[in-house]
């Protein structure tokens, strides 16, 4: 019997191909996820224990900017004193923050918010352990400064070139001493390191004097432990240390953990693409089984037991699984090196490392691949056991029964009307109804897929006249050859209404999501630019008078965030210009009037004011950051704005208690809105800072909003795995629906359908079938959006639910284009067919 199934295999290369390619993608995905995530773990590993190599103890301080008595790190003399202490070898003190670096054009080089800036620390020797320079040497006096190699190439600059930098204060321009090589992962994630002189970092980020950090290296035989033990006494309450070993296994615990939820992500989206594999494969062995009646019959006729049949079509599954697992293997190592490959096109560079090959992933290939292919052909094997020998003569095909029907549609029904009221029920529940939502969204999908064959029948009905009147004879047998066997329909558009669901709910979710975010953003600013740092961190105060002076500005206003006490409460308080807030923001007076802000007084949300029973005139006692104490009177209600704090004041109220003022964000209003003149004086006004972005409101909108965009290309991306093996089984069922039908189609044929319209009549099969699936799918998929919206609409603002229109017209049409796509091999393989061998065959 094995050597039968053996044959059969062979015998039907062409018909398993697709099947094969099912397999082998879904477990490409598996194994290439596999390898490529213990790649990057052993890569950021190795990292990270290099990193720690000559770091006996590292010390850490937490400094809190408000309390003005603290020290605000590690100072030189407790340094001193480290580096007196026995067995320590040397103790570098570090220093960092925000440095960007201009290209020539002026712009800024390397993502914001990983671009940094350090000191440059050298032992007795003159060289910092932790930079390998490529060219000249760190930077020892003030107006020298040394570059990551990634950033001086592409800024192209080199030793002894002019550098503009821009820290949080004023652009400066220093004199490039040298090119090093790291490892800093800021330079990895795309961004820039820059390295000053130690005293002028500590001028820069801290306090002349004083380290954020500071790395203690060992004499050789030195005990670390015994080291931290001693420099412990020694730091201020405010500084924690730890061996360099003890940090570098935090760091590789915190990566695997950080992995480990990249790696099952991708894992989750390689069963989606196995889950959709399954009805293929499926469908696969239940045409070949249905195919070869005759032949398993005559089996049963000369002796072979039902439990032998049944093996011999697993057998068959275990050969193309162990074929297919095999062949996506060697695929899923050439993704992982193209995921690799990829993450560096996009700017983020991965430590060096070769490619980790383990045991995990083979076994894993193999284990899924043929556990997979086995399932999908069980009942296929079931129903090839139970052909009887006499029927299979005859050439009747196991038909299915009316009583088998009815029991699985009475089953999909009782699933799916559980799956549907779990759906409502997590709905109904809010925020923590997601786990019954999930639960729900399965067993609507398991219940749906059983019962596609008992939808198809109707649903397909509905355009079938349409169909005859578009296209004829054409129209009306393809509609017809659609319903046909509805099991081998529902097989196939089952594949689709999967894909289709889960990239039509992530869609709804995408759309409605962003739409919240435009509402509570661009909707709620009337400015015409929003100027912010690069990195998200804070501006300078001189920002705003700088900006008053360009040309054309005719309203400015920061955003300036306090948290005061009012009354009983902690509150955040924003802090604005009086006068010209309500230019740059959509502001609704709900009583009182804002321009009381100007008077020292403070203006409250309407939500704020009821849940305090705050009104108009309302004398608050406030406590500000200094401690210091004060009154301050209710002006105007407002109606509530996400993009604002809760309470509004005027900056000169703020300002004197504040040491450093915290300004995020400047609204800027000019003569002629946004253009590029208005831009242009903007940036001149700053002295040109490549550190500063200044954004109109698109660029707002796709600042807030594109972090939504760029996730849903993601998973879009990663669905398109499980859509292509759905492309597949559309193909596949055509092609082996053809190969069983040729005797009908020579006959047709010969009374006078042309071959021109035999194809269309293939693809208008192919279409209604792809069109019939993501029919369900977009239901069933805006079903399941609905309810997840439910969940999270109490903590999106201005939540409401968006239908996109224009995207789920487009998912029908590519629907319709993967049917007429996948339908060229198969029509063009029944046109050519030969009319007198078809109507011989049988």
């Amino acid at each position: 019997m094995f050597k039968t199934a053996l044959r059969n295999v062979l015998a039907h290369k062409a018909r398993l191909l697709m099947t094969v390619l099912a397999v082998m993608l879904g477990v490409a995905f598996v194994s290439g996820t596999l390898v490529f995530t213990d790649t990057l773990k052993s890569a950021f590993k190795n990292q990270s224990a290099k990193s720690y190599d000559n770091v006996a103890v590292a010390v850490t301080s937490y400094h809190n900017r408000d309390d003005e008595k603290q020290d605000p790190g590690v100072s030189k003399q407790t340094v001193a004193k480290i580096e007196a202490l026995d067995g320590v070898s040397s103790v570098n003190g570090r220093v960092d923050g925000f440095a960007g670096v201009a290209d020539q054009h002026g712009k800024l080089i390397g993502q914001g918010w990983a671009n940094k800036g350090g000191n440059f620390s050298p032992s007795k020797d003159g060289k910092d352990p932790s930079y390998t320079f490529a060219d000249g040497s760190g930077p020892v006096q003030d107006g020298q400064i040394a570059l990551d190699k990634d950033t001086a190439d592409k800024g192209k600059y080199k030793v002894g070139d002019r550098v503009r930098v821009a820290t949080n204060g004023p652009v400066k321009t220093y004199t490039l001493s040298g090119v090093f090589t790291t490892e800093d992962g800021a330079v990895n994630a795309g961004g820039s390191l820059v390295l000053f002189d130690t005293n002028v970092a500590q001028k820069l980020y801290l306090k002349p004097g004083f380290f954020q950090n500071v790395n203690i290296s060992a004499k050789p035989g030195a005990d670390a432990t015994k080291i931290l033990n001693e420099v412990k006494p020694l730091l201020p309450e405010h500084a924690e240390a730890k061996t360099g070993q003890a940090l570098a296994d935090q760091e590789a615990s915190d990566i695997e953990h950080g992995l480990s939820a990249l790696s099952q992500t991708l894992l989750a989206f390689a069963a989606i693409a196995l889950f959709v594999g399954v009805f293929l494969i499926s469908n696969t062995f239940t045409m070949l089984v249905a195919q070869r009646t005759r032949e398993l019959a005559l089996m049963r006729a000369v002796g072979a037991s039902r439990s032998q049949v049944r093996r011999s079509v697993l057998a068959e599954a275990l050969v193309v699984g162990t074929l297919a697992s095999t062949v996506g293997f060697g695929l899923g190592l050439g993704l992982a090196v193209g995921l690799r490959s990829g993450m560096d096109a996009f700017g983020i560079k991965l430590p060096a490392g070769s490619l980790i090959v383990s045991s995990t992933p083979v076994i894993a290939a193999l284990a899924v691949g043929v556990l997979v292919t086995l399932i999908a052909a069980l009942l296929p094997a079931w129903r090839a056991a139970k052909i009887p020998p006499v029927a299979a003569m005859n050439s009747v095909h196991g038909v299915a029964t009316t009583k088998s029907l009815v029991v699985r549609n009475t089953i999909g029904a009782i699933i799916t009307l559980l799956g549907a009221g779990a759906v409502l029920s997590g709905a109904a529940t809010g925020k923590d109804g997601k786990t019954m939502i999930g639960l729900g969204a399965f067993l609507a999908l398991v219940g749906i897929i059983i019962l596609i064959p008992l939808l198809s029948r109707p649903v397909i009905a509905l355009v079938r006249p349409a169909l005859a009147k578009m296209f004829g004879v054409s129209g009306k047998l393809a509609s017809q050859n659609a319903v046909r066997n509805p099991r081998r329909t529902g097989a196939t558009a089952s594949a689709l209404a999967i894909g289709l669901t889960l990239v039509t709910g992530l869609s709804v979710l995408g759309v409605t999501l962003g739409k919240s975010i435009d509402k509570t953003t661009t909707d709620n600013i009337k400015a015409d630019y929003m100027v912010q740092m690069a990195s998200g961190g804070d501006l300078d105060k001189s920002v705003v008078p700088e900006l008053r002076k360009a040309a054309g500005v005719t309203a400015v206003s920061p955003k300036q965030s306090s948290y005061l006490k009012l009354g009983d409460s902690h509150q955040e308080v924003a802090g604005v210009t009086p006068g010209d807030i309500e230019r740059v923001m959509r502001l609704e007076t709900v009583s009182g009037s804002l321009a009381t802000l100007g008077k020292g007084q403070v203006a409250v949300d309407d939500e704020t004011a009821t849940e305090h029973d705050w009104k108009v005139g309302t004398r608050l006692p406030v406590e500000f950051d200094d401690k210091k104490t004060a009154q301050l009177t209710v002006g105007a209600v407002f109606k509530k704005q996400d993009f604002l704090s809760s309470v509004l004041a005027s900056t000169t109220v703020l300002d004197p208690h504040e040491t450093r003022p915290f300004i995020r964000q400047v609204f800027v209003k000019m003569d002629g809105g946004a253009t590029k003149a208005n831009e242009q004086a903007l940036v001149n006004a700053l002295g040109d800072n490549p550190a500063i972005s200044f954004m109109d409101q698109q660029d707002i909108r796709d600042t807030f909003g594109g972090m939504i965009n760029t996730l849903l290309n993601i998973m879009y991306g990663l669905l398109a795995m499980a859509l292509l093996i759905a492309v597949l089984g559309v193909v596949n069922t055509l092609a082996m629906s053809v190969f069983e039908r040729q005797q009908e189609i020579g006959m047709l044929r010969a009374i006078g359908l042309d071959r021109r319209r035999v194809k269309r009549m293939i693809r208008l099969e192919a279409v209604v079938i792809s069109v019939f699936g993501a029919v369900i799918g977009v239901g069933l998929g805006t079903f399941l959006a609905w309810a997840i919206g439910q969940t999270i609409k109490g903590s999106v603002p201005e939540y409401a639910l968006v239908i996109p229109w224009d995207r789920i017209a487009l998912f029908l049409f590519l629907a319709g284009l993967v049917g007429v796509l996948a339908a060229l091999w198969p029509a063009r393989s029944a046109a050519r067919l030969n009319m007198l061998t078809a109507i011989k065959t049988e």
